[in-house]
């Protein structure tokens, strides 16, 4: 017998050992969630029984308990999210320089109201200026040999070429005279649109980089609040959905609607964005300022709505409140009655399953009852 044969053997006899205990676990598992189950129903039944001997034995009937009793009625039943945004500027541009350089003068300063088209910048272009100077002058001489050339070939003196050389050159120096000119226009820096000078990001002494911004400018007439929402929200906000809004620092409410709703999820937080418009024309609302979202999340016409405080739970899990019904002899009795929750929302729950219209709920008192309690109502 060679090493592999016996390898094999020794390897068969390990997996022959070794199956009568997995399956002796797999059997032990099996009983064990079927007596689970059975445990769980037996505590249903014996809760169900226990109610109904309290019930039913008169000397669980005590003396009548002081409650207060109200009769079920369907509502409308709304649970609305609260949310933090900030207030942003719907329009931000920045002034600068096209052609870069020493800034001379700034003539605005942050916080000033200024119009469309106002001068707020001077660059240096006296770099520009001499060049302009001497494209001057040349274009002068240029002028007048185009002149001399002129008279000269109407008088067919002269060749073609020189006269047409003498006119190339004076429009050259016209043409670059005219870029030269556009150039040195863009020495003053103006606001593109009307605003408040927000920041002011180089001082007069500076250079300038051609783009670099030397403010920036906010239109505070056109704002807007941004929020970052959960996720899990995603499915109840629409676009054009009623929100209000609540700025703490102004201590004021307004309403508004969601108009826009980000096309994508930042993996980073899990959350997506929303925007809803502002009329600021009084110009209260300052970029930046905290702002208080409330939406509705869930809304259901008709249901039956009760206290968060009123529940009580039985050791299974099983979650009731106490109703008062009529016994034989027509006295008001305790009972149990178990419930299926759905939407909660500021101390109210909304009952799915248990408790039905006209229906009396003990409020008060609930918490010394049991099952079978002779009942005082409207206490």
């Amino acid at each position: 017998m060679n090493k592999f044969t016996l390898t094999i053997i020794v390897a068969t006899l390990l997996m022959v050992s070794c199956q009568p205990e997995q399956d002796e676990l797999t059997t032990k598992r099996a009983e064990l969630k079927e007596k689970t189950a059975l445990l769980r129903t037996l505590q249903t039944e014996i809760g169900v029984l226990q109610e109904e001997v309290e019930t039913l034995s008169p000397e669980k009937k005590r003396d009548s308990v002081m409650v207060k009793v109200n009769t079920i009625t369907i509502e409308p039943f709304v649970r609305k999210v609260n949310i933090q945004g900030s207030v942003i500027s719907d329009e931000t541009v920045y002034a600068s320089s096209e052609m870069g350089g020493r800034i001379l003068s700034v003539n605005v300063k942050e916080g000033q109201q200024i119009s469309r088209g106002a001068l707020v910048a001077t660059i240096d272009m006296e770099t520009v200026q001499l060049q302009i100077n001497e494209m001057q002058t040349n274009l002068d001489l240029a002028k007048t040999i185009y002149q001399r050339q002129k008279k000269l070939w109407d008088q067919e003196i002269g060749s073609e070429i020189q006269y047409l050389q003498a006119k190339n050159n004076k429009e050259r120096l016209e043409n670059s005279l005219i870029t030269m000119g556009k150039q040195l226009s863009k020495r003053n820096i103006y606001s593109p649109i009307s605003g408040v000078v927000n920041k002011e990001f180089a001082s007069a002494g500076e250079v300038a980089g051609p783009g670099t911004p030397i403010i920036e400018i906010l239109d505070s007439r056109k704002i807007k609040v941004k929020a970052d929402v959960p996720e899990q929200y995603l499915a109840t906000i629409k676009k054009g959905q009623k929100v209000k809004l609540f700025f703490p620092a102004l201590n004021k409410e307004v309403k508004s609607k969601i108009s826009l709703i980000g096309a994508s999820i930042d993996p980073a937080n899990r959350t997506f964005e929303i925007e809803m418009n502002l009329n600021n024309g009084q110009g209260i609302y300052k970029p930046n300022l905290l702002t208080e979202i409330e939406f509705v999340d869930y809304t259901k016409d008709e249901a039956v709505v009760i206290p968060l405080e009123l529940l009580q739970e039985e050791v299974s899990g099983r979650k009731y409140v106490y109703t008062s019904k009529k016994d034989e002899e027509g006295r008001d009795i305790a009972t149990k009655a178990y419930i299926s929750l759905g939407a909660s929302y500021e101390g109210s729950v909304v009952v799915e399953e248990g408790l039905s219209a006209g229906d009396k709920i003990v409020t008060i008192g609930g918490r010394s009852l049991v099952a079978g309690n002779y009942l005082a109502p409207n206490m």
